[in-house]
């Protein structure tokens, strides 16, 4: 009997230490798994930030695409005023002499055109101290 209660005190022995052993690991894994989740969990959200279609890329096309619009605009108000002028060169005689007379300085008979020279630079200021 003393031989199996011998046998039977380190049987219990050992399932203690297994079980120890397995509730260690149980919780080292769950560590582990704790700390893979947060690492995958700060990657996403650096790609989500970050990423090559992330919210920083993303605002900067919105910003973009806002510029372009405004560009966009400008050209078409730009276009309008041509196609107006062109208009009216096509079709008011007053509005092509007038055209000829700014670019090519053209005169009627009697007329004198006085040009005025271009603004000067102001002279630079003499910065050496007078003795």
């Amino acid at each position: 009997m003393m031989a199996a209660s011998g046998k039977s005190g380190a049987g219990v022995r050992n399932p203690s230490r297994v079980v120890r052993f397995y509730h260690q690991a149980l919780s080292n894994w769950r560590k582990g798994v704790t700390v893979a989740a947060a690492a995958l969990a700060i990657a996403l959200g650096y790609h989500v930030v970050f990423g090559q279609n992330g919210l920083t890329a993303y605002e900067q096309k919105r910003h973009d695409t806002r510029q372009l619009d405004e560009q966009l605009k400008s050209l078409q108000h730009e276009n309008e005023l041509l196609k107006g002028h062109v208009d009216r060169l096509q079709n008011d005689p007053n509005a092509i002499e007038h055209q000829a007379r700014e670019e090519l300085h053209y005169t009627r008979p009697g007329e004198v055109i006085y040009t005025l020279p271009a603004s000067a630079p102001a002279p630079a200021k003499d910065t050496t101290a007078k003795k």
